[in-house]
């Protein structure tokens, strides 16, 4: 990844939907180059372009961050997990958890529906820490890249 990658980033960070025909210029580039540059870039899955919502925001949600601690390898817990759409974010980590799962749900109800009935029954699954959320406070997707 070149300073031209990175500025491309840059310029998708504050608008994903920007044209080619304005993302090429400020990037030192025609219209052109930068589409293929992009394309690269998604081919290559270095970068995703997609809508992001927040989901407190559009009402009727539930939403918790899961910490959860696995019998073993927290990988393929991690994977079953994934494989449901409930879960929307998960990470490894070390510490008191060995992985953090977001979850959305349509209430709190179903929330702790999945909660018990889904995540609990998983096999790999010692212990589930559950944070509910009651608001989104910060919510940013602008990495630094350069």
């Amino acid at each position: 990844m070149d300073e031209i990658d990175r500025a491309i980033l840059r310029e998708l960070q504050t608008d994903g939907r920007i044209a080619y025909a304005d993302l090429g210029p400020r990037v030192g580039l025609s219209a052109s180059a930068a589409r293929q540059r992009l394309q690269r870039l998604l081919d290559s899955r270095a970068v995703q372009v997609v809508g992001v919502t927040d989901p407190m925001a559009m009402g009727g949600q539930a939403m918790a961050l899961l910490g959860i601690t696995a019998a073993g390898d927290p990988r393929p817990v991690a994977d079953a997990l994934a494989a449901h759409p409930e879960v929307v974010y998960s990470v490894l980590t070390s510490g008191g958890f060995d992985l953090f799962a977001e979850v959305v749900s349509p209430t709190a109800k179903d929330l702790l529906d999945f909660v018990n009935d889904t995540v609990r029954q998983t096999e790999g699954v010692a212990a589930v820490q559950s944070f509910p959320y009651f608001a989104i406070h910060t919510h940013r997707f602008l990495w630094d890249v350069g």
